[in-house]
């Protein structure tokens, strides 16, 4: 037997604003990514791993300044 769950979150607009930066960057990140594993299959290079993806596309962005970030 498997049970369900529904839940509703009605988050507060800092609350909304948070999210939004959160899936914003998450978004980013794999689009990178995705980006990145496209290229080097239509330049016929081998598959790039998830943790040579992690340290190309990750860590980097982690070294860019945060522009337009609300605090």
């Amino acid at each position: 037997m498997q049970l369900r769950y529904n839940y509703r979150v009605y988050p507060t607009p800092c609350q909304q604003v948070s999210l939004a930066q959160a899936f914003g960057c998450a978004r980013v990140v794999f689009n990178d990514g995705l980006r990145l594993r496209q290229q080097a299959h239509e330049a016929g290079l081998p598959y790039i791993s998830d943790g040579d993806l992690s340290k190309q596309v990750i860590t980097e962005a982690k070294k860019t300044p945060r522009s337009g970030m609300v605090e």
